[in-house]
């Protein structure tokens, strides 16, 4: 009997089982698509490796009783006792070819496994790769980004081990326990039987203690995780920490999350210790039972020399699996349980397909008007609004992010080209979703937006979001040089065409401070540059986007003084003859706007000039006045 029994206890181990495991296996065999092939060439490869691991004891039983025999003979007759081909010979090395065969089966079955487990991975993850980009943005407000991001690596990590050596270890286990329990049983009934017995009790306490070592197992889990925690947030506060003098607080904490994980390894650590020694206290007293059983059969001639070996090699042959099957078939489980977690991300509910470019493109060239009958022109980006671009009209749009949780009930209002829109309100007011509609990130529940005349809801989304351009509170720039960042939106820029956009923005002059100009590598969320810089360089991306309409979301509230001037002054720029819509919190700085519109709970409850809503002495001037007060 197999003495790593351990195994099955691997630390943090945690059960999962899966919902519906006939139908996830079903579909995974449906997704291998041509690796199917693989996986039937392992399975006859395991078959081949299987008879030939069965037959080698059974051959080498007949050979021992050969050579015991030839022993005797020479003995009896004072001669020397010799190997030949014909005596023994011959039989060795069809033994050493069997031996030889199953190795190169076993490697050739573990390459093909290891081949297919990575190819089977990697086509999931390109379908994942994929899904990713058609789901809508709904999917990741009500996902964490940890979570998706589990499905991508550590399910999709889970499933490919466990293919490559639990499925292969699945299959080879059964043949040979069922070979060699056959063979056993071929043998001698009553030594099978007392094999059976016990191999029942070393499962049964491995059961047993498996339940208990789970147990301490998730809890010291638990504690590692919150020392982690104190860990973290000792490290990240410690500022406050001293600033607050709460060093003795923190430390006790930190003490109390200690011992509680010391605590709770020492309880883990003494069950996986524990078990090993009483598992092979059972295996050694069920392999003596049968030593001395078998011994007794040997003496009373019913078993020979060489089935007395050989039932020992079976006894190791299905023990093995035996003890190591509640590992395998927790392995599985949890592998099977990833994969319909995975499933689950692929099949989430996509984002409205995209109309026929092309046909849409035949019909304007043919026509030359879209679906509405107003007149196109051609130009770079295909055709646009005869008479002006940049106009944007919501006419009675609803929208709700549930369908039965209406926020938005009745939006109208029209952008002309060229003028600039503030959107002003509370938190939750709304002017985040109107934006996220105008982009068409969430489609509208009823109405429609147009842009230029058309149907936002009829474009393509490239078609659409060329129109915008986008400078937010919080910038975003990838790991890269300072051009790459600016060029993000226009990949083939040339490198006058990027210097020209940041001399626009205003972010020239620091550029050229840097060590290497342009060519300087952002890295770590740009942490080598200010904030302000990195809203100058977001502004330069916008600006060599040259689109017809800007959504700029209060940009300068996290710097300086001197630097929200310089922000402020490329910004003005920036919006020259273009469509702008401004969320704005402080209302100062929209005060030049030719429309706004005052948003509350998801609707507009005003909309005009400045002075008009001032005049109006509504929603508008309570606020306006509540931060001049």
């Amino acid at each position: 009997m197999a003495e790593n029994e351990t195994n099955i206890f691997e630390e943090n181990q945690e059960p999962e089982i899966p919902a519906n495991a006939g139908r996830t296996v079903l579909r995974l065999w449906k997704t291998m698509g041509r690796q199917q092939i693989r996986l039937i060439i392992v399975s006859v490869s395991v078959i081949l490796y299987t008879v030939l691991s069965v037959a080698a004891p059974v051959y080498s039983a007949g050979i021992v009783d050969l050579l015991w025999r030839e022993i005797r003979e020479a003995l009896r007759g004072e001669d020397v006792f010799r190997v030949t081909w014909d005596h023994g010979g011959r039989e060795i090395m069809i033994l050493l070819l069997i031996y030889t065969a199953t190795g190169i089966l076993y490697t050739f079955q573990s390459f093909l496994m290891a081949s297919f487990a990575e190819r089977l991975s990697l086509e999931l993850r390109t379908r994942i790769g994929e899904k990713l980009n058609r789901l809508p943005l709904s999917f990741y407000d009500d996902h964490k980004t940890g979570e998706v991001l589990s499905r991508a690596t550590n399910d999709l990590d889970k499933m490919a081990e466990v293919m490559q050596t639990g499925l292969l270890k699945l299959f080879t286990a059964v043949g040979m326990v069922v070979g060699s329990l056959i063979m056993m049983f071929r043998f001698h009934i009553g030594l099978t039987l007392i094999f059976l017995i016990f191999t029942l009790l070393s499962m049964l306490s491995t059961k047993l203690f498996a339940a208990r070592t789970l147990r301490y197992a998730m809890r010291r889990q638990q504690a590692v995780s919150r020392v982690t925690g104190q860990v973290e947030e000792a490290y990240s506060g410690r500022n406050v920490i001293k600033a607050f003098n709460q060093e003795e607080n923190s430390r006790n904490a930190m003490k109390e999350a200690v011992e509680e994980l010391a605590d709770t390894s020492r309880k883990a650590d003494f069950m996986m210790n524990a078990v090993n020694p009483f598992i092979r206290l059972v295996n050694r007293a069920g392999q003596a039972v049968i030593a001395v059983s078998a011994g007794k059969l040997l003496l009373d001639g019913v078993l020979t020399v060489g089935t007395f070996q050989a039932f020992f090699q079976y006894v190791y042959q299905a023990s093995e699996p035996l003890t190591e099957a509640a590992y395998m078939i927790n392995s599985l489980q949890s592998s099977i349980a990833s994969v319909e977690r995975i499933f689950r991300l692929l099949d989430e509910k996509e984002i409205r397909p995209e109309p026929d470019r092309g046909k849409v493109r035949r019909e304007q060239n043919e026509t030359g008007t879209d679906n509405t009958g107003m007149e196109l022109q051609e130009n770079e980006g295909g055709w646009q609004k005869a008479g002006g671009r940049g106009q944007v009209r919501f006419e009675h749009v609803r929208f709700g992010y549930a369908p039965n949780h209406i926020l938005m009930k009745d939006i109208s209002f029209t952008a002309e080209p060229g003028r600039k829109i503030a959107v002003v309100g509370s938190t939750g007011a709304g002017k985040t979703t109107l934006i996220n509609l105008l982009m068409r990130f969430y489609e509208v529940n009823g109405g429609r937006i147009l842009l230029d005349g058309r149907n936002t809801g009829n474009m393509s989304y490239d078609a659409l979001r060329r129109n915008f351009g986008m400078v937010l509170q919080d910038t975003w720039l990838f790991d890269g040089t300072v051009a790459e960042n600016i060029a993000y939106g226009k990949p083939d820029a040339s490198r006058e065409e990027i210097v020209a956009a940041a001399k626009a923005a205003r972010a020239d002059f620091f550029i050229r401070t840097l060590p290497k100009g342009y060519d300087t590598v952002l890295s770590g969320d740009a942490e080598n540059i200010s904030a302000g810089q990195r809203q100058l360089l977001t502004i330069a991306r916008v600006f060599l986007c040259d689109p017809p309409i800007l959504i700029l979301d209060e940009a300068t509230s996290s710097v300086d003084t001197r630097t929200e001037m310089e922000i402020s002054r490329a910004m003005k720029d920036l919006m020259k003859n273009r469509t702008s819509f401004v969320i704005a919190h402080r209302l100062s700085t929209i005060v030049d706007a030719d429309l706004i519109l005052v948003m509350q709970n998801g609707n507009i409850i005003e909309q005009g000039s400045h002075r008009e809503l001032l005049d109006a002495g509504g929603a508008y001037a309570d606020l306006y006045n509540s931060q001049f007060a």
